[in-house]
């Protein structure tokens, strides 16, 4: 199979295509044949080192000093299964099935393994694998967030911040299936955009202040991190909840001792599971998520997917697709 691997931190030119044997399935694993993945902002920041300040050490000593320990990058995808291992019980060659690889990685390829265990699902009729593939990064992020560090409920008012992007548009939408009041900020470019996923207000950044009201929202959910932190602190509501997808280490640190009003910041990453991959297919079929994708390029293209991610400017995901589609 076709597979991209990533020697060093740095720009595209470290990217190379390679042929590497089709993995077999171990006990308890299947093999999907990709039909689409996604470039990801997690996948550029790994592969270029560009992560929030502060963390550069932290990365290298969790993926590996001068380059990836594991040159294969990539976590969500879509495709269908090739063939099952021993005790498989859930899945069946030909099934299409959509999810992510997590901390495996391993989908910038056109064949991957993983656990049936793991967090992989049966794709919705309704989604196409491209579509599919667009999920997983951002749905994941913002239903962990949302549901478990934010507790957002109903009727709460919700802001998200860089609604545009893969975590902000699944933020967006999951936020208004909880039944919340969705503020979306973003460019003014993007606020058609932001408006047909379900925001009920759009805060143009580039054309007013996002943080004037005072004590006004309950959750804020912020995949950006470049407002000055006492000023979102000040947004939210008493008890309210600041939710940094993205931010430097000493953004982090100081938030900890801001907790004026019962206030909290809260950090982390998302971890990938089978529940919350059914989760969002439940949501796909209820009508209530849908996916965005800015563009799509082509495995041999894989250069120029992530000149586009880098740029921070892509609307939802994008998709990579193996050569021959």
């Amino acid at each position: 199979m076709r597979a991209v691997i990533c020697r060093a931190y740095g720009g595209p030119e470290h990217l190379e295509i390679v042929d590497r044997p089709l993995p077999a399935p171990g006990q308890g694993e299947i093999r999907v044949g990709l039909c689409a993945g996604t470039v990801s902002a997690g996948d550029w920041r790994i592969r270029s080192l560009s992560v929030p300040r502060g963390y550069g050490l932290v990365v290298r000593m969790a993926f590996g000093w001068s380059g990836p320990r594991n040159p294969l990058l990539g976590t969500a995808f879509s495709g269908v299964v090739e063939a099952v291992g021993e005790d498989v019980t859930r899945f069946a060659v030909g099934d299409e099935v959509f999810g992510s690889t997590g901390s495996a990685m391993g989908a910038h390829a056109e064949a991957v393994v993983l656990p049936e265990a793991g967090a992989v699902v049966h794709k919705p009729h309704v989604l196409s694998h491209g579509q599919a593939a667009a999920l997983p990064f951002g749905a994941i992020t913002a239903l962990q967030f949302l549901r478990d560090k934010g507790r957002l409920k109903q009727g709460q008012r919700l802001c998200v911040v860089g609604a545009s992007g893969a975590v902000g548009v699944a933020a967006v939408q999951i936020g208004r299936a909880m039944r919340a009041r969705v503020t979306a900020v973003c460019s003014a470019a993007n606020a058609d955009l932001v408006r047909d996923l379900g925001a009920h207000e759009v805060i143009a950044h580039d054309e007013e202040a996002p943080f004037t009201r005072e004590g006004y929202y309950d959750v804020i959910l912020d995949a950006v991190g470049t407002a000055p932190l006492g000023l979102r602190m000040r947004a939210l509501a008493p008890k309210g909840r600041l939710l940094l997808v993205y931010a430097g280490l000493g953004t982090e640190i100081g938030a900890r001792f801001i907790r004026r009003g019962g206030r909290r910041a809260k950090s982390g990453v998302a971890t990938e599971t089978r529940a919350d991959m059914e989760e969002i297919a439940r949501l796909v079929e209820a009508g209530d998520l849908r996916a965005v994708i800015d563009s799509r390029y082509r495995l041999s293209e894989i250069a120029q997917a992530y000149d586009r991610v880098a740029t921070g400017r892509k609307r939802g995901a994008v998709v990579l697709l193996p050569d021959e589609v």
